[in-house]
Protein backbone atom coordinates (compact mmCIF):
# COMPACT_ATOMS: atom_id res chain seq x y z
CA UNK A 1 0.00 0.00 0.00
CA UNK A 2 2.73 2.84 1.18
CA UNK A 3 4.73 1.54 -2.16
CA UNK A 4 1.60 2.21 -4.56
CA UNK A 5 0.95 5.43 -2.66
CA UNK A 6 4.52 6.69 -3.27
CA UNK A 7 4.50 5.58 -6.79
CA UNK A 8 0.94 7.20 -7.57
CA UNK A 9 2.84 10.55 -5.54
CA UNK A 10 6.02 10.56 -8.52
CA UNK A 11 3.78 10.11 -11.64
CA UNK A 12 1.20 12.75 -10.47
CA UNK A 13 2.24 16.26 -12.26
CA UNK A 14 3.45 18.91 -9.75
CA UNK A 15 1.72 22.06 -10.01
CA UNK A 16 3.77 25.12 -10.62
CA UNK A 17 3.45 28.06 -9.14
CA UNK A 18 2.11 31.60 -10.25
CA UNK A 19 5.35 32.97 -9.64
CA UNK A 20 7.28 30.32 -12.12
CA UNK A 21 4.70 30.71 -14.50
CA UNK A 22 5.47 34.28 -14.94
CA UNK A 23 9.38 33.98 -15.54
CA UNK A 24 9.99 34.15 -18.90
CA UNK A 25 12.37 31.58 -20.37
CA UNK A 26 15.60 33.19 -21.92
CA UNK A 27 16.65 31.59 -25.18
CA UNK A 28 20.37 32.66 -26.27
CA UNK A 29 20.45 33.65 -30.03
CA UNK A 30 23.18 33.05 -31.99
CA UNK A 31 25.53 35.51 -33.09
CA UNK A 32 25.38 36.47 -36.68
CA UNK A 33 28.44 35.43 -38.69
CA UNK A 34 27.43 37.03 -42.16
CA UNK A 35 29.47 40.84 -42.47
CA UNK A 36 26.48 42.84 -41.62
CA UNK A 37 24.90 45.35 -43.39
CA UNK A 38 26.41 47.71 -46.31
CA UNK A 39 28.08 50.87 -44.98
CA UNK A 40 26.84 53.74 -47.21
CA UNK A 41 29.60 54.70 -49.62
CA UNK A 42 31.67 52.23 -48.18
CA UNK A 43 34.02 52.18 -51.55
CA UNK A 44 34.97 56.05 -50.87
CA UNK A 45 36.01 55.75 -47.14
CA UNK A 46 39.49 54.14 -47.59
CA UNK A 47 40.34 56.78 -50.94
CA UNK A 48 38.94 59.35 -48.39
CA UNK A 49 40.90 58.22 -45.75
CA UNK A 50 44.27 58.54 -47.78
CA UNK A 51 43.48 62.23 -49.25
CA UNK A 52 43.30 63.04 -45.60
CA UNK A 53 46.32 61.43 -44.72
CA UNK A 54 47.83 62.87 -47.28
CA UNK A 55 46.69 66.31 -46.51
CA UNK A 56 47.46 66.05 -42.92
CA UNK A 57 51.08 65.37 -44.22
CA UNK A 58 51.00 67.90 -46.24
CA UNK A 59 50.41 70.92 -44.00
CA UNK A 60 52.67 69.09 -41.19
CA UNK A 61 55.89 69.92 -43.77
CA UNK A 62 55.76 66.04 -43.30
CA UNK A 63 56.39 65.59 -47.59
CA UNK A 64 58.78 67.76 -49.57
CA UNK A 65 56.43 69.71 -52.06
CA UNK A 66 58.52 69.30 -54.90
CA UNK A 67 58.38 65.05 -54.57
CA UNK A 68 54.91 65.08 -53.61
CA UNK A 69 52.69 68.16 -54.14
CA UNK A 70 49.98 68.91 -51.46
CA UNK A 71 46.56 68.02 -52.50
CA UNK A 72 45.26 71.90 -53.00
CA UNK A 73 48.45 72.33 -55.05
CA UNK A 74 46.82 69.38 -57.56
CA UNK A 75 43.35 70.60 -57.14
CA UNK A 76 44.96 74.01 -58.59
CA UNK A 77 46.61 72.69 -60.77
CA UNK A 78 43.50 70.67 -62.50
CA UNK A 79 41.89 73.52 -62.47
CA UNK A 80 44.65 75.74 -64.14
CA UNK A 81 44.84 72.45 -67.02
CA UNK A 82 41.11 72.86 -67.35
CA UNK A 83 40.77 76.35 -67.90
CA UNK A 84 43.39 76.39 -70.72
CA UNK A 85 41.94 73.64 -72.23
CA UNK A 86 44.61 70.96 -72.53
CA UNK A 87 42.84 68.84 -69.83
CA UNK A 88 39.53 68.33 -71.42
CA UNK A 89 41.18 67.23 -74.61
CA UNK A 90 43.94 64.43 -73.33
CA UNK A 91 40.95 63.33 -71.00
CA UNK A 92 38.62 62.64 -74.28
CA UNK A 93 41.31 60.99 -76.19
CA UNK A 94 42.01 58.53 -73.52
CA UNK A 95 38.69 58.14 -73.09
CA UNK A 96 38.16 57.16 -76.77
CA UNK A 97 41.53 54.83 -76.89
CA UNK A 98 40.33 52.84 -73.44
CA UNK A 99 36.38 52.70 -74.81
CA UNK A 100 37.30 51.30 -78.89
CA UNK A 101 39.78 48.77 -76.68
CA UNK A 102 37.85 47.60 -74.39
CA UNK A 103 34.80 46.64 -76.68
CA UNK A 104 37.26 45.21 -79.25
CA UNK A 105 39.06 42.97 -76.31
CA UNK A 106 34.99 42.37 -74.54
CA UNK A 107 33.79 40.94 -77.74
CA UNK A 108 36.68 38.58 -78.44
CA UNK A 109 36.88 37.42 -75.29
CA UNK A 110 33.28 36.85 -75.17
CA UNK A 111 32.74 34.81 -78.24
CA UNK A 112 36.22 33.11 -78.04
CA UNK A 113 34.78 32.06 -73.67
CA UNK A 114 31.64 30.65 -75.79
CA UNK A 115 33.44 28.89 -78.38
CA UNK A 116 35.59 27.23 -75.88
CA UNK A 117 33.30 26.10 -73.08
CA UNK A 118 30.22 25.23 -75.56
CA UNK A 119 32.36 22.98 -77.91
CA UNK A 120 34.98 20.55 -77.10
CA UNK A 121 36.32 21.34 -80.69
CA UNK A 122 36.96 24.87 -79.54
CA UNK A 123 37.98 24.03 -76.46
CA UNK A 124 40.54 22.23 -78.32
CA UNK A 125 41.54 25.03 -80.77
CA UNK A 126 41.61 27.76 -78.80
CA UNK A 127 42.05 27.33 -75.07
CA UNK A 128 45.67 26.68 -75.33
CA UNK A 129 46.48 29.16 -77.59
CA UNK A 130 44.61 31.94 -75.14
CA UNK A 131 46.88 30.24 -71.92
CA UNK A 132 49.68 30.89 -74.75
CA UNK A 133 49.13 34.57 -75.15
CA UNK A 134 48.16 35.03 -71.57
CA UNK A 135 52.06 33.95 -71.19
CA UNK A 136 53.33 36.43 -73.08
CA UNK A 137 53.69 39.49 -71.50
CA UNK A 138 51.24 41.70 -73.33
CA UNK A 139 53.40 44.84 -73.33
CA UNK A 140 56.50 43.21 -74.46
CA UNK A 141 54.41 42.63 -78.16
CA UNK A 142 54.45 46.68 -78.44
CA UNK A 143 57.57 46.41 -80.65
CA UNK A 144 56.01 43.63 -82.72
CA UNK A 145 52.58 45.63 -83.23
CA UNK A 146 54.19 48.72 -84.24
CA UNK A 147 56.23 47.12 -87.10
CA UNK A 148 52.57 45.21 -87.85
CA UNK A 149 50.10 47.50 -87.90
CA UNK A 150 52.17 51.39 -87.51
CA UNK A 151 52.82 53.37 -85.02
CA UNK A 152 49.41 55.56 -84.57
CA UNK A 153 46.60 54.83 -82.97
CA UNK A 154 46.19 51.46 -84.51
CA UNK A 155 48.65 49.11 -82.52
CA UNK A 156 47.74 50.97 -78.94
CA UNK A 157 43.74 49.78 -79.53
CA UNK A 158 44.95 46.08 -80.64
CA UNK A 159 47.35 46.15 -76.87
CA UNK A 160 44.30 47.33 -75.19
CA UNK A 161 41.99 45.02 -76.67
CA UNK A 162 44.68 42.36 -75.59
CA UNK A 163 44.60 43.02 -72.65
CA UNK A 164 41.44 43.03 -71.82
CA UNK A 165 39.93 40.03 -73.64
CA UNK A 166 42.54 37.50 -71.38
CA UNK A 167 40.73 37.82 -68.18
CA UNK A 168 37.35 38.11 -69.60
CA UNK A 169 38.00 34.77 -71.48
CA UNK A 170 39.51 33.21 -68.59
CA UNK A 171 36.98 33.96 -66.28
CA UNK A 172 34.16 33.34 -68.35
CA UNK A 173 35.08 29.97 -69.42
CA UNK A 174 35.74 29.02 -66.19
CA UNK A 175 32.35 29.79 -64.90
CA UNK A 176 30.95 27.79 -68.61
CA UNK A 177 33.30 24.98 -67.58
CA UNK A 178 32.05 24.86 -63.96
CA UNK A 179 28.64 24.43 -64.58
CA UNK A 180 27.52 21.13 -62.68
CA UNK A 181 26.67 18.82 -65.46
CA UNK A 182 23.57 17.55 -63.46
CA UNK A 183 21.95 20.77 -64.98
CA UNK A 184 22.85 19.42 -68.13
CA UNK A 185 21.19 16.01 -67.32
CA UNK A 186 18.09 18.04 -66.06
CA UNK A 187 18.07 19.92 -69.46
CA UNK A 188 18.13 16.75 -71.67
CA UNK A 189 15.34 15.49 -69.42
CA UNK A 190 13.49 18.71 -69.79
CA UNK A 191 13.64 18.10 -73.97
CA UNK A 192 15.11 21.89 -73.49
CA UNK A 193 16.88 22.84 -77.22
CA UNK A 194 20.00 23.92 -77.78
CA UNK A 195 18.97 28.05 -77.55
CA UNK A 196 17.22 27.34 -74.65
CA UNK A 197 19.60 25.60 -72.91
CA UNK A 198 22.01 28.24 -73.02
CA UNK A 199 19.54 30.93 -72.40
CA UNK A 200 18.01 29.10 -68.88
CA UNK A 201 21.29 27.23 -68.14
CA UNK A 202 24.29 28.28 -69.56
CA UNK A 203 23.70 32.19 -69.16
CA UNK A 204 22.62 32.32 -65.65
CA UNK A 205 25.53 30.04 -64.56
CA UNK A 206 28.14 31.65 -66.31
CA UNK A 207 27.09 35.59 -65.28
CA UNK A 208 28.84 35.60 -61.99
CA UNK A 209 32.12 34.74 -63.20
CA UNK A 210 31.61 36.80 -66.35
CA UNK A 211 31.01 39.82 -64.65
CA UNK A 212 34.53 39.36 -62.49
CA UNK A 213 36.49 39.23 -65.84
CA UNK A 214 34.72 42.41 -66.67
CA UNK A 215 35.89 44.10 -63.94
CA UNK A 216 39.56 42.92 -64.13
CA UNK A 217 39.22 43.82 -67.73
CA UNK A 218 38.02 47.70 -67.32
CA UNK A 219 41.00 47.82 -64.86
CA UNK A 220 42.84 46.62 -66.89
CA UNK A 221 42.11 49.01 -70.15
CA UNK A 222 43.24 51.96 -68.02
CA UNK A 223 46.43 50.26 -66.85
CA UNK A 224 47.71 49.58 -69.99
CA UNK A 225 46.31 53.02 -71.43
CA UNK A 226 49.20 55.09 -69.25
CA UNK A 227 51.86 53.12 -70.77
CA UNK A 228 50.53 53.29 -74.53
CA UNK A 229 49.80 57.12 -74.38
CA UNK A 230 53.46 57.81 -73.90
CA UNK A 231 54.42 56.36 -77.50
CA UNK A 232 54.36 58.55 -80.34
CA UNK A 233 51.14 60.30 -78.60
CA UNK A 234 50.47 63.78 -78.87
CA UNK A 235 47.71 63.61 -76.92
CA UNK A 236 45.80 61.84 -73.70
CA UNK A 237 46.72 61.69 -70.24
CA UNK A 238 49.42 59.30 -70.27
CA UNK A 239 51.05 61.78 -72.77
CA UNK A 240 50.80 64.77 -70.70
CA UNK A 241 52.28 63.07 -68.30
CA UNK A 242 55.46 61.90 -70.39
CA UNK A 243 55.64 65.58 -71.21
CA UNK A 244 55.37 66.67 -67.67
CA UNK A 245 58.48 64.53 -66.27
CA UNK A 246 60.66 66.09 -68.97
CA UNK A 247 59.68 69.32 -67.33
CA UNK A 248 59.94 67.96 -63.18
CA UNK A 249 55.95 68.81 -62.64
CA UNK A 250 55.21 66.24 -60.09
CA UNK A 251 52.15 68.33 -59.76
CA UNK A 252 50.67 67.35 -63.03
CA UNK A 253 51.80 63.78 -63.15
CA UNK A 254 49.71 63.41 -59.49
CA UNK A 255 46.89 65.12 -61.56
CA UNK A 256 47.13 62.45 -64.35
CA UNK A 257 47.42 59.51 -62.21
CA UNK A 258 44.46 60.60 -59.88
CA UNK A 259 42.24 61.18 -63.06
CA UNK A 260 43.28 57.40 -64.08
CA UNK A 261 42.32 56.43 -60.47
CA UNK A 262 39.07 58.15 -60.62
CA UNK A 263 38.03 56.07 -63.73
CA UNK A 264 39.18 53.02 -62.41
CA UNK A 265 36.99 53.42 -59.71
CA UNK A 266 33.92 54.85 -61.72
CA UNK A 267 34.24 52.21 -64.25
CA UNK A 268 34.65 49.25 -61.56
CA UNK A 269 31.48 50.86 -59.58
CA UNK A 270 29.25 50.76 -62.69
CA UNK A 271 30.15 46.81 -63.50
CA UNK A 272 29.29 46.51 -60.05
CA UNK A 273 26.00 48.30 -60.14
CA UNK A 274 24.93 46.06 -63.21
CA UNK A 275 26.33 43.20 -61.76
CA UNK A 276 23.68 43.57 -58.87
CA UNK A 277 20.72 44.68 -61.03
CA UNK A 278 21.62 41.79 -63.28
CA UNK A 279 22.15 39.07 -60.69
CA UNK A 280 19.82 40.41 -57.95
CA UNK A 281 18.25 36.35 -58.00
CA UNK A 282 21.51 35.78 -55.74
CA UNK A 283 21.96 35.74 -52.06
CA UNK A 284 25.76 36.76 -51.13
CA UNK A 285 27.58 37.83 -48.36
CA UNK A 286 27.69 41.12 -49.99
CA UNK A 287 23.86 41.32 -50.56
Amino acid sequence: MIAVTISTAAAAPVASTPAEEATPVRRTRRRGLAPGKRLPASRLIGPALIVALWAAASAAGQLDPGAIPAPWTVVSTAGRLWTVGTLPTDVLTSLGRAGQGFTLGLTAGVVLALAAGLSRIGDALIDGTVNLNRAVPTLGLIPLFILWLGIGETFKIAIIAIVVYIPIYLNLHSALSGIDHRYVELAEVQGLSKIGFIRQIVIPGALPGFFVGLRLGVTGSWLSLVVLEQINATSGLGYMMFQAQNYGQTDVILVGLLIYGIFGLLSDTLVRLIERRVLSWRRTLSS
